[in-house]
């Protein structure tokens, strides 16, 4: 089952999303806890954020990392010196994992791209023991993640295709309050818990913030990717004043909010 990310290379997405993702690694993992000796699944590893943040860890003896996209499975075993990390290309709605082969299996910034985000969440419980841990973090789009509402709400009052946008992106699945815990408590997980993680994006200059997006990656990269000529000029001027604010460019900080869930395999 195919992801809704976009992605041309692992670089743009690192520029875009992988170096926020190594931000909120760590805060997931004190949120889903550790063990020693336990055997970990990281479902939809991109680029390895949360899979070299466990492997930094002394409490794994193994971990899976798995990514639908074969570029980020690429960079991601490209980067890797741990024996005790395994990625491969797999699909998160039909790991290739026996039942309970896993102590945890965590899935960072990935079940909103999803296109069936219950069966993911029914596939992680079917590869975890009974007692393991089902873990998983989105961000909150629509109240939580202030430098990408500045520039979806810019593409809105600019054009009707902006605003469907907007209406899409801030609506993805699981990132309403409550509704991934609901969706643990759906598939049968127990004592399901959920909880905000906040971390700030720091960007340069306007390009530091802008360049990916500009460059395709990302659901804001497709649509961009899509303008021509005039519009895409005036898009472009749109976002950079909304950055600058009226001062002139240079550092930005925004703070970011995202909904993590985590539960119990009965």
């Amino acid at each position: 089952m195919a992801s809704t990310f976009t992605v041309h290379e692992a670089s743009g997405y690192e520029q875009l999303m992988g170096r926020w993702s190594r931000k909120l690694a760590p805060a997931f993992v004190e949120f889903a806890g550790l063990a020693a000796g336990e055997k970990l699944l990281d479902v939809g590893c991109g680029t390895g954020s949360l899979t070299f943040e466990l492997a930094g860890r002394a409490e794994p003896t193994a971990i899976h990392a798995i990514d639908y996209a074969p570029t980020f499975v690429e960079a991601a075993r490209l980067r890797n010196t741990d024996p005790r990390v395994i990625i491969d290309q797999a699909d998160a709605t039909a790991l290739p994992f026996g039942d309970g082969t896993f102590d945890r299996a965590m899935a960072m910034l990935v079940l909103h791209f999803v296109p069936d985000a219950p069966l993911a969440i029914r596939e992680m419980r079917r590869v975890v023991r009974p007692g393991g841990v089902v873990a998983a973090v989105v961000w909150d789009h629509l109240g939580g993640m202030t430098g990408m509402r500045m520039i979806v709400d810019t593409l809105a009052a600019l054009s009707e295709r902006g605003r469907q946008l907007r209406n899409r992106y801030v609506f993805q699945p699981m990132m309403q309050p409550g509704e991934m815990k609901q969706a643990f408590i759906d598939q049968g997980l127990k004592d399901a818990a959920e909880d905000q993680l906040m971390v700030r994006m720091d960007y340069r200059d306007f390009d530091d913030l802008w360049a990916p997006i500009a460059a395709g990656e990302g659901p804001l990269g497709k649509f961009v990717g899509n303008l021509e000529g005039g519009e895409l000029a005036q898009v472009n001027a749109a976002v950079r004043d909304a950055y600058e604010c009226g001062r002139s460019d240079g550092p930005r900080s925004f703070a970011n909010v995202a909904w993590a869930c985590r539960g119990i395999v009965p």
